[in-house]
């Protein structure tokens, strides 16, 4: 049985697939089929704390399909402008359970990871399975992938 790593840029899968498909990604449709057959050696969820009702509810449904929930405070700035990514957070976690498993799977169109899956391919062999939505994914992300998924319908909420 392979061991898998998951790593879910929340913000990043939230807004392209709203952009998109104008709906919400279903994470236990993904959550069983990145698990099938495989042996989970962690599974991580990277949001924004917000502190809002319905976000922490969503939050605890993550907690319920099996994903550890990550938090960092969402900041805005006094020039109206926010912050609030998770890049390096994420960059650190890969790298740490990249040499516990044989597949790494990484849930974001951010092409600020491509460098990062070259690396743990390269140093680590590891094979790293990129779920996007096609229009909104980088094309060096997907390239460094061993294998692209595209966030479609099969992966929405009806």
């Amino acid at each position: 049985m392979k061991k898998i790593s998951i790593f879910v840029d929340v913000q990043n899968i939230y807004y392209t697939t709203r952009s998109i498909y104008r709906r919400n990604f279903d994470y236990n449709k993904f959550w069983g089929e990145v698990t099938k057959g495989r042996e989970v050696v962690t599974a991580k969820a990277y949001a924004i704390d917000r502190g809002d009702k319905k976000q922490i509810e969503f939050q605890n449904i993550l907690r319920a399909i099996g994903f550890e929930v990550k938090l960092k405070p969402f900041i805005s700035r006094s020039d109206g402008s926010s912050k609030g990514d998770w890049d390096v957070g994420i960059a650190i976690d890969v790298m740490e359970f990249a040499s516990k498993s044989d597949i790494v799977v990484l849930a974001s169109g951010d092409g600020d990871f491509g460098l990062l899956l070259r690396h743990i391919r390269v140093n680590f062999n590891t094979v790293t399975e990129v779920y996007g939505v096609p229009e909104l994914t980088s094309e060096g992300l997907r390239s460094e992938a061993t294998t692209f998924n595209a966030i479609d319908d099969k992966f929405l909420l009806r």
